[in-house]
């Protein structure tokens, strides 16, 4: 396992100021030994998490030439029927997968082909599990075609995430499972496919980015 490279900044200011923040506590504020013990633990937590949430897990790609991987670790928290404004503008078969801050945040691409289509917006960020966050909160979104098909993914800024990552331009020929980007701290990726594909997860199932096959064409 690694760290990802847009993390080991942040994760270096981090355990800085935490190491600042006993030596100062232990120093100047000591205090009873209940009171120590929760900001001990509570430093010790923050630092964690940070360290934890850049993490990049080292996995072999479970390839399925005919079949759709999930772009994101996290929960299935919508399957069904909805309308794509912005790039198809017609109904479409959406996935919808929440990220927690505990999961991984590395995406990958669902299928290999040619990035057809790629645009970044700006907006909100409302909690990532409402179904308005698909539009209303920023987001960025990526279309991947080859000869079967087009995937229209799509990466969601949360309450808590405020920064989107994504690495593609137009044109450019892709892996099915290759790293895309990925969303800081908690959001939210959709996935857009054609009605004709078979579901392979449903609502409430944890998905794992690289390895679950969320689709079959």
């Amino acid at each position: 396992m690694k760290f990802h490279e847009a993390g080991k900044l942040i994760i270096f200011v981090s355990l800085v100021t935490i190491f600042l923040a006993v030596v100062f506590y232990v120093l100047f504020l000591a205090n009873l030994w209940w009171v120590n013990l929760i900001f001990f633990a509570t430093m010790l937590t923050v630092g964690v998490l940070i360290v934890r949430f850049f993490r990049v897990p080292t996995r072999v790609i479970n390839k399925v030439d005919d079949g759709v991987l999930s772009p994101a670790d996290g929960t299935i928290v919508y399957v069904g029927p909805a309308f794509e404004h912005e790039y198809f503008k017609d109904e479409r078969l959406k996935i919808s997968i929440f990220m927690s801050i505990n999961n991984v945040h590395v995406n990958s691409y669902p299928i290999s082909g040619e990035i057809s289509y790629m645009a970044y917006h700006p907006g909100k960020y409302a909690v990532a599990k409402l179904p308005k966050s698909s539009v209303d909160n920023e987001h960025n979104s990526i279309v991947v075609r080859n000869d079967e098909t087009e995937v229209l993914f799509r990466q969601i800024a949360g309450f808590v995430a405020r920064r989107i990552i994504s690495y593609p331009e137009v044109g450019d020929i892709v892996e099915q499972g290759e790293e895309v980007g990925m969303i800081k701290f908690g959001s939210r990726v959709d996935v857009f496919l054609p009605k004709t594909a078979t579901v392979a997860v449903s609502k409430g199932d944890k998905v794992v980015s690289k390895k679950t096959v969320l689709a079959y064409f």
